[in-house]
């Protein structure tokens, strides 16, 4: 667990070392999945992103499907004349090498950059994923041509769905940068990623960037009982780089950057308290829904691997 001394930026937040990359983030992260919902004008998306980093967030996470590409897009518009101040990871969908090269030039477009700084395979969730991410002319030389061109700087994968198939990715002896994966407390007690994946990220001197710690719609607040801050916190007391919150008001922000000025790392008691007040509503994992239904993985990845375009 993290027990160093805390360091901030200049705004008070928490910064750790996104691995091997050698980059310093802000411990909390911002979502791409939550700004931009059909509630949320264009504005609206811009003002979150500029206050965010203004007020000390510089992890910006990213995706080329979220919202058919408007995530993007505003997130581009946010960062002009910010573009320097932030860490900026987007994720590919694609699993061949001449869509995922052209995705990649979509997201350099829509952000309004040069390069991305992290670019992830997304949502590795399928059992056959990490076979497609490494066949001949796969995405993966996608990313390895990407790198030689200076449009990506560092590689990496994300997965919520279960952590045997994001352990396949560690099996083909590729020297990956950062791994994203679900942390939160109940995810101690089922299909849990922070026992069975982030060791071995953690081994490998990989960034680490923890997402999902309110279960992706607040539903550890609303159902199982949770505060927002012991959410984080708990997360935030794991060994991870950053934590990406959605963010979709200026009131979630404040109260997102509050938490993080205001953390300390939890002590070991303390993290198995929480474990243990929640072990009765989370061993069948019925709040982490990104686990345990379909409707919660991208209709893009559905579709390509040839499930219904949507789900009940």
């Amino acid at each position: 667990m993290i027990r160093e001394e805390v360091r901030r930026n200049a705004s008070g937040i928490p910064v750790r070392v996104l691995g091997k990359t050698g980059l310093e983030v802000s411990l909390l992260g911002f979502g791409g999945g939550h700004y931009c919902r059909p509630h949320l004008t264009e504005s609206q998306s811009i003002d979150l992103v500029r206050m965010a980093v203004d007020q000390g967030v510089t992890f910006m996470d990213n995706a080329w499907e979220y919202w058919d590409g408007e995530s993007e897009r505003r997130m581009g518009l946010g960062l002009q004349g910010l573009r320097d101040q932030v860490v900026l990871m987007t994720k590919v969908c694609a699993r061949d090498k001449s869509t995922a090269l052209r995705q990649l030039h979509d997201s350099l477009t829509r952000l309004k950059t040069d390069v991305i700084d992290v670019w992830q395979f997304h949502e590795v969730n399928y059992d056959n994923d990490p076979e497609w991410i490494f066949g001949d002319e796969s995405v993966l030389a996608a990313a390895d041509e990407a790198r030689r061109a200076g449009k990506v700087r560092f590689v990496g994968f994300t997965g919520h769905k279960s952590p045997h198939i994001l352990r396949k990715m560690f099996e083909y002896g590729f020297d990956w940068d950062t791994c994203q994966m679900p942390v939160n407390v109940l995810d101690h007690h089922f299909r849990s990623f922070q026992n069975e994946v982030l060791p071995l990220a953690v081994e490998r001197n990989m960034g680490v960037i923890g997402m999902k710690s309110l279960g992706g719609d607040a539903q550890l607040v609303t159902g199982a009982g949770l505060t927002p801050r012991e959410c984080r916190q708990y997360a935030m007391s794991l060994p991870i780089s950053t934590l990406v919150a959605g963010i979709e008001s200026a009131e979630n922000l404040e109260q997102d950057l509050e938490i993080a000025r205001s953390f300390v790392p939890l002590s070991e008691d303390a993290l198995q308290a929480l474990r243990q007040r929640v072990r009765g509503a989370a061993t069948d994992g019925r709040f982490e829904w990104f686990k345990t239904m379909q409707k919660y993985d991208s209709k893009y990845h559905r579709v390509q691997h040839g499930f219904p375009e949507e789900t009940q």
